[in-house]
């Protein structure tokens, strides 16, 4: 990636992690000093017969880091007097092995499913995958909205070469690059971070999608993603923000209470095939987004979860369209969206704003 040094090391416990900067000058060779016994994963999978979905069984993840005080932060710099998951006493940007990962295992090949394993009663397998923690700044009070669009472009080429490498193991079919933020989301970690997942499947909402778009192909001869996107720029009513590379909008069908969805404007299957305009764009777009997003409540900050859409590794990429989904369980002041009974009990979102309204209202907090 374009003025970006990648440097590579291992924490005592054999984890990797590995140090991106935008200077080349920046020296790396900090070493762990802590008595780490390995990380012991005993996650596996175990497959849904009636939604033909895998379900990751993680119990050893109970024993996670929980909120942490601010002098006790594992994704701090290293000091003299403390070492954390970073050994370097300051950084840019770090991406490290999950302690407690959820998935493991995606450097091995994966174990073949038995014939007729679908009729086994009780399906399961070993897990497979890899999850990561991307650090964005070594500040721990800050966000993601308050990096400069420099750092913002950093943590872009980041992702892109995560993907790049986590795509190349054996038995991962999906790179996953998301930020969850605020504890009302279940941030158990303050730090602004955020999470690379693996998966050794591909996902039942990409898959939906999949589906979606080949029936679309079939029935029309045109790509789904691109007459969506072409669809609400003609319409205009839910365009939030615009630019020669970058659209934001929330979909017609937002499930959130404030959703938005930022697409480039050359469809793209993954943040690999990304050209130079859209990177050195994406920067000052996402990060006036997340701004917008902050300005909602009245000075509460938004909590919320940033979440890439790529492409599978191997299946579904011809008609795929990279794109992020940006939305915030806040509905109001004080007020979170709860999954109620219709959502987690049947998957049907009832919506409390409008989308229309949601458009409106992040325009007009717009800078």
């Amino acid at each position: 990636m374009k003025d970006m040094k990648k440097t590579q090391a291992v924490l005592a416990d054999g984890r990797e992690i590995v140090y991106y900067d935008t200077r080349d000058e920046g020296v790396r060779t900090a070493v762990d000093t802590r008595d780490l016994a390995p990380v012991v994963s005993g996650s596996e999978m175990r497959y849904d017969r009636l939604l033909d979905e895998w379900v990751v069984v993680a119990s050893h993840r109970q024993t996670r880091t929980h909120l942490p005080a601010a002098d006790a932060c594992p994704l701090c710099p290293s000091t003299p007097e403390r070492a954390t998951e970073v050994p370097e006493a300051d950084y840019e940007v770090v991406v490290f092995e999950n302690r407690f990962p959820s998935m493991s295992g995606g450097g091995a090949e994966r174990e073949a499913l038995a014939p007729g394993w679908a009729d086994d009663p009780f399906p399961r397998r070993p897990s497979g995958g890899r999850c990561e923690v991307m650090c964005f700044t070594p500040e721990h009070d800050a966000s993601f909205k308050d990096l400069t669009p420099e750092r913002a472009r950093l943590v872009l080429d980041a992702w892109t070469d995560r993907t790049a490498e986590l795509s190349a193991l054996p038995g991962v079919e999906q790179v996953y690059c998301f930020e969850n933020r605020g504890r009302e989301i279940g941030v158990t970690l303050p730090h602004s971070h955020g999470q690379i997942y693996a998966y050794p499947f591909v996902t039942p909402r990409t898959a939906a999608m999949i589906a979606s778009t080949a029936a679309h192909r079939h029935r029309t001869g045109r790509n789904l993603f691109e007459d969506v996107v072409a669809a609400e720029r003609a319409d205009g009513a839910r365009i939030v923000a615009e630019n020669a590379h970058w659209t934001a909008f929330v979909p017609a069908a937002a499930r959130w209470p404030y959703e938005v969805h930022l697409y480039p404007n050359r469809r793209v299957p993954d943040l690999l095939a990304l050209d130079e305009d859209a990177r050195a764009a994406f920067g000052g777009t996402y990060l006036d987004l997340l701004r917008r997003f902050d300005r909602l409540f009245d000075g509460e900050p938004a909590p919320y979860i940033a979440a890439w859409q790529q492409a599978p590794v191997r299946s579904g990429r011809v008609d795929f369209a990279l794109h992020l989904e940006l939305f915030s369980i806040r509905r109001a002041p004080g007020k979170l969206k709860y999954l109620a009974g219709s959502e987690s009990g049947m998957g049907v979102f009832i919506s409390d704003v409008p989308p229309e309204t949601a458009a409106a209202r992040l325009r007009e907090v717009g800078e």
